[in-house]
């Protein structure tokens, strides 16, 4: 389920043989068994996908999980979940306590953005995530994937997940690149929507056997190809594992980046239990220009609160 390690590359077009409008059903029934059985025998143990969970634990876990390691989620999703088990019990909750709680994972507009769905699913759906595919995408911060996502790990539902991890599985096992493209396109939708099964409950079966098999076997930089269920019959290995044709794959960096001043303004307001002076905010980083544009930046994501002594403070609205 794990949305890290994502890659930038072009992937073409995929070959007649495989073309997504005339996708064989033997291909992709071939798929489907294999992948699943896989699956069924070395699916990792995660909370968010145990039936306790419920549809509000799998929608955390798809928030926090974005560009985010099942390691670093693991106690904070605990954490999150023993403080806030139901939508209403964050909804009620001023929003800088859900960037408080976030801690260290990264990326924090993402917690406000949980908060934001779930006020509205407390407002507007009387506190239960919505299963309906079209009520979850209208949720605030809830975008194509997420409501995929919930849809079918939550309420297995037939929809087409795609994550880096399984766009990746794809551009491989069936059109024989060895990257997906930087953003998803139409032609990878179609594909998806090809392979998917038939039967409600094998496609979200399907959903997540194929997350879980990018993100431990056909991973990004080292794939395992000797584990792989699928191996026989993927168009990749097929051509000679052909190495990556297109622009080249940027590594993102974090050391001296304006994201790196943020997390170390955030952390300090976070740890702090009154409003924190201007002096402090400065201490936390030499270069006055970066460190000005960073403290904007958060004021202007609603991340921090100025107030009129010059003091901040995470958002209480």
């Amino acid at each position: 389920m794990t949305v890290t390690d994502r890659t930038t590359a072009a992937l073409p077009e995929p070959s007649s043989e495989t073309s997504p409008g005339i996708l064989s059903e033997p291909l992709s029934g071939a798929l489907h068994g294999p992948v699943i059985d896989w699956f069924d025998a070395h699916a990792r143990d995660l909370p968010w996908r145990r039936p306790e969970a419920g549809a509000w634990g799998v929608m955390v876990s798809e928030f926090m999980l974005q560009q985010t390691p099942v390691s670093r989620v693991l106690p904070v999703y605990e954490q999150w979940l023993a403080r806030w088990p139901r939508p209403a019990d964050l909804a009620a909750q001023p929003p800088g306590e859900a960037v408080r709680a976030w801690g260290r994972l990264g990326y924090p507009r993402r917690a406000l953005r949980l908060h934001a769905a779930a006020t509205a699913i407390t407002e507007v759906h009387g506190g239960e995530v919505p299963s309906d595919h079209a009520r979850l995408l209208a949720l605030p911060g809830v975008g194509e994937y997420t409501a995929a996502a919930v849809a079918s790990f939550a309420y297995g539902q037939r929809h087409a997940v795609l994550d880096t991890n399984v766009r990746r599985v794809f551009a491989r096992a069936v059109s024989g690149a060895q990257y997906p493209p930087n953003a998803t396109t139409a032609a990878e939708r179609k594909l998806a929507r090809a392979l998917l099964p038939e039967s409600e409950p094998v496609a979200a079966r399907w959903a997540a056997a194929t997350m879980e098999l990018g993100a431990l076997v056909c991973t990004a930089r080292t794939p395992v190809c000797g584990r792989c269920p699928i191996a026989d019959r993927c168009a990749w290995r097929a051509a000679g594992s052909p190495a990556h044709d297109g622009p080249p794959r940027r590594g993102q960096t974090y050391a001296g980046t304006d994201r790196q001043v943020r997390g170390k303004l955030l952390a300090v307001l976070r740890e702090a239990l009154e409003p924190v002076p201007q002096v402090a905010l400065d201490a936390v980083w030499d270069e006055p220009v970066q460190r000005a544009r960073a403290l904007d930046g958060l004021v202007a994501d609603g991340l921090v609160e100025p107030l009129e002594n010059g003091t901040y403070r995470l958002p209480l609205a």
